[in-house]
């Protein structure tokens, strides 16, 4: 696959509108994302289908049914596949292709303890960067852990600092 040469092409994409996040179940997954985001989707259980949008996506057919979330920022958009049903992906940190979302909190672990008495299962303990770990040093005291949605979804929570923290 050829790509544009970033030194002769600049399309400036600069504000992201959501992230969309196949699920098995979108039942689950919205009762899920309710408890981690304290809110109640915008939409919930509509569908979408058509030739012209499965195309639109490189599919012989679509059919799905959706539910969004808004945070300040970012949508979310939950979407269970029920034409073509596609296969759960092996997603890990480290495997081309996968993703995470991160969530930006003020104290980790906090949130953690939080999370960890409602019943969310974390990957790790929190982990705090230390001093020769993490460029650029300012990044240094960054706080974050790891988790995933029902699905293996990677999702973090992070209280940035320094060369993470997009407000300094």
């Amino acid at each position: 696959m050829a790509f544009p040469n970033p030194s002769t092409v600049s399309i400036g994409l600069k504000k992201a509108a959501h992230v969309g996040i196949a699920v098995s179940d979108l039942d689950r997954s919205v009762a899920f994302y309710q408890a981690l985001l304290g809110a109640e989707p915008v939409v919930r259980d509509e569908s979408m289908h058509g030739a012209g949008f499965a195309q639109s996506q490189g599919l012989p057919t679509t059919k799905l049914r959706y539910a969004t979330f808004n945070l300040d920022n970012l949508g979310i958009d939950l979407i269970q596949f029920q034409e073509p049903v596609g296969e759960v992906a092996q997603v890990a940190a480290n495997r081309p292709g996968s993703m995470h979302l991160c969530f930006h909190v003020d104290d980790v672990r906090a949130v953690h303890d939080r999370m960890s008495e409602a019943g969310f299962e974390f990957l790790g303990q929190p982990y705090t960067f230390a001093s020769g770990e993490v460029n650029p040093p300012a990044a240094v005291g960054t706080e974050v852990a790891y988790f995933n949605d029902p699905d293996g979804t990677n999702l973090e929570i992070i209280a940035p600092k320094g060369g993470f923290a997009r407000d300094e």
